[in-house]
């Protein structure tokens, strides 16, 4: 394969030798089920996920009984939605979302809503383009993108669940934080929020794992029912539980990614930023006539457009040196609805990426649009 420039990070991360490494060893040496064996194979298994389980609340300062394991965003916010609809079967609650949000963050509760099972109210964005937690709608559930994968900056999560606390003291908060985990620190007590996903996969861990915090997991309904889960089936055919989190981890776990997500975490956590290529990329990009940028200078990406040209077009021109970006609406329609275009070009990084990269794209793009 020719060397190319992979500069599409926000949508999944290259992955790193610890990461594969990790994987391949627990393949060909330590594989079998977890939860579901006596023998010292299975229980150092069970010990790898409990150790990686640990690394995960250690990362968002919570408690291993907070964490449930899913196979990403999306699965997380579509099983949140379930878990609500079973817990309030019988109450129609009123859920705010943004024009922040990603596909996998809003659409799961515009299809409830649908289908009559909830409201939906959008909170405003300040002229910023970040959520205005002074005029924020009263509701009973609050879905907070905090780092849009179009405009690419950290929302104040704190702040604006404070807001919320002080319109509804009993809101029900989701934080959807796939590309703000990234690089952003989670303090989840600071939060104080009661869901928060991200995805395994946007910090160089494999496709298939996920991560759902939830702050009070003994008050929910479950979602979904099988092994693991069930502590015993009663004689009279009620079912008693296991305690979180195993109450929410019905079926075999993606046991590989979960092993491999405690190296991505590490290898996160040794990056320092890749700022100075973006600020690089930026003010060599502000200088073309053609290209309008609608993200800051100090934002985690650049996204923009190119005046007469369509962004496929863009796109596949630039894909033809071996460049590695994103072009489309990025599976967030609402934004772009807001900025009044269709779509746009996305550029971000990840640890592989140097300064002579950067350079590269921008050479590539002076000599495409000239």
């Amino acid at each position: 394969m020719k060397q190319f420039v992979y500069m599409d990070a926000a949508a999944s991360w290259l992955k790193p030798q610890s990461v594969i490494e990790s994987e391949a060893d627990f393949l060909a040496n330590s594989y079998a089920n977890a939860g579901r064996g006596i023998c010292a194979r299975a229980g150092h298994v069970d010990t790898l996920v409990d150790e990686s389980r640990k690394t995960v609340a250690d990362f968002i300062n919570s408690d291993k009984e907070n964490i449930v394991w899913t196979s990403g965003t999306t699965d997380a916010i579509n099983r949140i939605v379930n878990i609500l609809k079973n817990t309030y079967s019988d109450k129609i609650l009123t859920v705010a979302v943004s024009d922040l949000e990603h596909h996998s963050a809003r659409l799961p509760f515009e299809m409830w809503a649908n289908n009559s099972g909830c409201n939906i109210v959008v909170m405003p964005l300040d002229k910023e383009l970040n959520i205005d937690k002074d005029n924020l709608p009263l509701a009973d559930v609050y879905v907070i993108t905090a780092m849009s994968n179009v405009i690419g900056v950290a929302q104040d999560v704190e702040l604006i669940i404070q807001s919320i606390r002080k319109i509804n003291p009993n809101a029900i908060t989701i934080v959807d934080a796939a590309q703000f985990v990234v690089h952003n620190k989670i303090d989840i007590k600071k939060f104080d929020c009661d869901f928060l996903v991200f995805s395994g996969h946007k910090i160089g861990a494999d496709t298939g794992v996920g991560v759902m915090y939830i702050k009070n997991p003994e008050v929910w309904n479950v979602d979904k029912f099988g092994g693991g889960m069930v502590n015993r089936i009663m004689d009279d055919g009620s079912v008693l539980l296991n305690k979180s989190p195993e109450k929410f981890e019905a079926g075999t776990l993606p046991l590989t990614q979960i092993i491999g997500l405690k190296s991505a975490i590490k290898y996160l956590s040794d990056w320092k930023s890749g700022h100075d290529l973006i600020e690089y990329m930026y003010d060599e990009l502000s200088k073309i006539e053609r290209i309008k940028i609608f993200t800051k200078r100090d934002a985690s990406m650049i996204s923009f457009i190119v005046k007469d040209m369509h962004v496929i077009d863009f796109g596949a021109m630039i894909g033809a040196h071996d460049i590695c970006i994103r072009v489309g609406n990025m599976c967030a329609s609402w934004i772009h609805k807001k900025l009044n275009i269709d779509g746009s070009v996305r550029i971000s990084v990840g640890p592989w990426n140097t300064m002579e990269d950067a350079k590269s794209v921008v050479d590539v793009i002076k000599e495409i649009l000239k």
